[in-house]
């Protein structure tokens, strides 16, 4: 590219001769490496598994130095004598190449690329660092990724050992939890900006919402009220909204939610708001956008269901008016419960005798009846006064009968789960206390994942290669070239570089903490910014597996 390196032989890494020249030299490397691992005399005292584990260790470490020789012979990541600068628009000159060590699935690898310092702000980037995702890190893109699908599932400490054991790679656990919670910050952040309506799966679709304490540090609950005996607070509250389909049917034809049908989203945020606020609350605005992300304001049917907490139901009446709403049968039965033993005492007779008959009344929508029991004791019994207002204040959302009728769910189970299986199985483990910012971040990295929509997520996130690679170099050059003329005629302090419109390294300094951020800032985006003004190819409709196809 322009005369300085591209066009030799050292540049040429997409040609067919040098590829054929890596793949037999590696080939070649590994045969021997293989050959002094198991060869005549050396199985003795091996067993099988050790064999497996040298020969993967060694044919990595192969691949490691087989791609960082390519790398580092190839100086097409020299554009030019300058570039500009993002930061203050001045020009970047070329310092030459400096080395770095990255951590990758084959192991630790050492790259020399080309260097760009601005004297104006006092800082560099390196093109190359953008093209292959490891801009302001020290790990690939494929390591990145193995650390946060393990974090979203197991704690930081045992991914490091999951990686070790499984992978062969070793991560130091801070640097694990720093990759996940980073991850987890873009996810957040892509969430709350991006927003692809879906249609309905289902005739009927399920939304849920429920709340479930986070054990924190003592730093976060700082004049927070809790329920510890001295009003102080423990946890905070992350509110959890769940959205799913349930069209089959168990034995006894009541519906069940329909596999791979679940999505979650959630954080530590606040669902109320005053009549006075222009905007919604935090959390309402988080369930707006997960209904439309899963056609829910579009299906026919829509229910939205609840334990009975009556944030959730102004929330509903909010967001989805018409829609059915349902209180959790079983909730309402475990209050009757509750009653029962307020009444009678835990575990007699009489009090499971009242609680059958009162759970039955339910069960066959005798609403009269179950509330004149319920006034029998309210002036007595606590238990019984709380419990009676319950169901006064929700009496038309427990029409039992009609809503089975109707084939409807009438049980909360998928979102209870949901915060077991999204929120307590991750964050809630023995001697864990997060800050919020960390909570919310490996949240929003679990419900990612559980969701199915990392692979979407990582499309966008991971770094530009091949052809678009090439654009971006190209728009680097050509900018440039075309700035070098404009500047003849005008003074030296012009700005014509524009965020988004300039050159790569405008996009390095947007990585680095400048820039417009009004979308999700990973390598890919980043680097497609810049191809996309120079008439690269952008298809953000493409998704998933086919989208990391077409652009490599």
């Amino acid at each position: 590219m322009g005369g300085h390196g591209a066009g030799g032989a050292s540049g040429g890494l997409a040609r067919g001769r040098a590829k054929g020249g890596l793949k037999k030299a590696f080939d070649a490397e590994v045969t021997v490496e293989i050959e002094t691992l198991v060869g005549p005399g050396a199985l003795e005292g091996l067993d099988f598994e050790a064999i497996e584990t040298a020969a993967r260790r060694q044919a990595l470490a192969v691949a490691a130095r087989a791609i960082a020789q390519r790398l580092n012979a190839d100086h097409s990541d020299h554009v030019g004598p300058i570039l500009s600068c993002v930061a203050c628009h001045k020009p970047a000159r070329y310092a030459g190449r400096r080395e770095k060590s990255f951590e990758t699935v084959l192991g630790e690898m050492t790259l020399a690329r080309a260097y760009y310092h601005c004297e104006g702000c006092e800082a560099g980037f390196c093109p190359r660092d953008l093209a292959l995702g490891l801009l302001d890190t020290t790990l690939s893109p494929a390591l990145t990724r193995m650390v946060g699908l393990v974090s979203a599932m197991v704690s930081f400490a045992e991914g490091g050992e999951l990686m070790q054991e499984l992978a062969g790679v070793e991560v130091d656990v801070k640097q694990v939890e720093r990759t996940a919670k980073t991850l987890g910050r873009e996810i957040a952040e892509d969430e709350r900006r991006v927003v692809e309506p879906s249609p309905p799966t289902a005739p009927t679709m399920y939304l849920g919402m429920d709340g479930t304490g986070v054990p924190m540090r003592r730093s976060e609950l700082a004049g927070r009220a809790g329920k510890q005996p001295d009003g102080s607070a423990k946890t905070r509250e992350v509110k959890l909204c769940t959205v799913w389909s349930a069209e089959c049917r168990d034995r006894e034809g009541i519906p069940v939610r329909d596999q791979g049908s679940v999505s979650y989203s959630a954080a530590i945020e606040s669902a109320a708001s005053r009549d006075t606020d222009q905007t919604l609350s935090a959390f309402a605005q988080r369930v707006g956008r997960e209904a439309r992300r899963r056609g829910f304001d579009q299906a026919p049917r829509r229910v939205v269901l609840g334990d009975g907490a009556p944030w959730i139901w102004n929330l509903a009446d909010e967001l989805f008016p018409g829609a059915v709403q349902i209180v959790d049968l079983y909730h309402a039965k475990h209050h009757l419960s509750d009653v029962a033993k307020a009444i009678y005492g835990p575990g007699s007779d009489l009090a499971r005798q009242w609680a059958k008959q009162r759970h039955q009344e339910l069960d066959e929508g005798h609403l009269g009846s179950l509330l004149l029991a319920l006034r029998a004791h309210a002036e007595v019994n606590e238990e019984a006064r709380k419990c009676l207002d319950y169901i006064t204040r929700n009496h038309s959302r427990m029409r039992y009968p009609e809503f089975r009728s109707k084939g409807l769910s009438v049980s909360t189970g998928v979102v209870e789960a949901g915060c077991k299986v999204a929120i307590g199985t991750r964050l809630k483990r023995a001697g864990m206390h997060w800050t919020a910012a960390g909570a919310d971040a490996i949240i929003a990295l679990r419900c990612c994942k559980l969701s199915g929509r990392f692979e979407d997520f990582w499309v966008k996130w991971t770094p530009i290669s091949g052809p678009v690679a090439k654009v971006v170099l190209v728009a680097c050059s050509l900018f440039e070239r075309s700035r070098n003329h404009e500047e003849q005629d005008e003074p030296h302090d012009a700005q014509p570089c524009v965020q988004g419109e300039g050159c790569l390294g405008g996009a390095a300094g947007a990585g680095a903490g400048g820039g417009d951020r009004s979308t999700l800032q990973g390598p890919r985006e980043r680097g497609l910014q810049v191809a996309a003004s120079a008439g690269g190819e952008h298809r953000p409709s493409v998704r998933g597996r086919e989208c990391r196809q077409r652009l490599r």
